[in-house]
C-alpha cells in the first residue's frame, strides 16, 4: 500500500511576499494512520496541508505521496490521491445544487453518466445528507455544508482524506456527527483543527507546528495531555480533560 504513503523532506514554503510559512518540515505517514496536527495560529498549519495536498508547491525539500513527488506536472496525479476539505465550505461549494456540487469532481474525472450518479449517491448517502441533493448549498445549515464539503471528496475516491479544521462552527450534533465519519473512514487521514479533543477522538498520532517547524510528533494522548508542551506551544489541554482535572476531589 504504498500508494498511501505521504513522506515530507526538508519541506520549505515562502510566499510571493518573503513570508517563510514552512522551514524544514520532515515527517512519514504510513497507510492507515490517523494524524492530528496542532498548532497556535500562524503556525502554519494550513500551508502546511496546502503544500501536502498539491496546492502549493514547495519552496525547497520534496512532498512525495506513494510513488509521486509532488511537481508542477504531477499536481494532478496529487490531487486525485489527496482529498481535502478547506476551512470554509464556500471555497468547496460553488454549484447550483448539493447534488451538482457532489458530481463536479467525478465528471471531471471523465466517469459515465451512470458511475458518476453512483459516487454521488454513495458519498450523499455516507455524510447522511442523500435528502439534500436538490437544495441550493447557500440554504444549507453550517452543518450540512461541512458533510456536504466532505462528501465532494469522498465522491472522488481519495487515498488519503486532509481536513483543515472540519470542527469549525459545528453544533454539537454535527460535530458528533463529523467524528463517527471521521472514524469510519478507513484510509490515511490528516486533520489539522484547534479543536484538541477532536484530535484525541479521531487520531492516534499528532504533531505540533511551530513557526513552520515541527515542535512534537508523536502518539496523540502522550502530545496533547502534556500539559507543559501543550503551554511551550501556545495550547492547551483538550477541554474534556479540563473539566476532569476540574472535577476531581482535593
Amino acid at each position: 500500500m504504498s500508494h498511501h504513503i505521504v513522506e515530507l523532506k526538508d519541506v520549505h514554503f515562502q510566499y510571493p511576499d518573503g513570508t517563510e510559512a514552512l522551514k524544514g518540515i520532515t515527517f512519514r505517514i504510513i497507510h492507515g494512520e490517523s494524524v492530528g496536527i496542532a498548532g497556535a495560529n500562524g503556525m502554519g498549519k494550513t500551508t502546511l496541508l496546502l503544500n501536502l495536498s498539491g496546492h502549493l508547491i514547495p519552496t525547497k525539500g520534496e512532498i512525495a505521496i506513494g510513488e509521486v513527488t509532488l511537481s508542477k506536472k504531477a499536481k494532478q496525479q496529487i490531487l486525485r490521491k489527496v482529498g481535502f476539505v478547506f476551512q470554509r465550505t464556500d471555497d468547496q461549494l460553488f454549484m447550483p445544487t448539493v447534488y451538482e456540487d457532489v458530481a463536479f469532481g467525478p465528471i471531471n474525472l471523465g466517469l459515465t453518466e451512470e458511475k458518476v450518479d453512483e459516487r454521488v449517491r454513495n458519498a450523499l448517502e455516507m455524510v447522511g445528507c442523500l435528502h439534500l441533493s436538490n437544495r441550493p448549498p447557500h440554504r444549507l445549515s453550517e452543518g450540512q455544508k461541512r458533510a456536504v464539503a466532505i462528501a465532494t471528496v469522498m465522491a472522488m475516491d481519495p487515498d488519503i482524506l486532509v481536513m483543515d479544521e472540519p470542527a469549525s462552527n459545528l453544533d454539537p450534533k454535527s460535530r458528533r456527527q463529523l467524528i463517527n465519519l471521521l472514524r469510519g473512514f478507513e484510509h490515511t487521514k490528516i486533520v489539522a483543527s484547534h479543536d484538541l479533543d477532536l484530535i484525541l477522538d479521531v487520531c492516534k498520532r499528532c504533531i505540533i507546528i511551530k513557526e513552520g517547524r515541527v515542535a512534537a510528533d508523536g502518539p496523540a494522548e502522550e502530545i496533547l495531555l502534556n500539559e507543559t508542551l501543550l503551554k511551550e506551544n501556545s495550547l492547551e489541554l483538550p477541554l474534556s480533560r479540563q473539566y476532569l482535572q476540574v472535577k476531581q476531589p482535593f
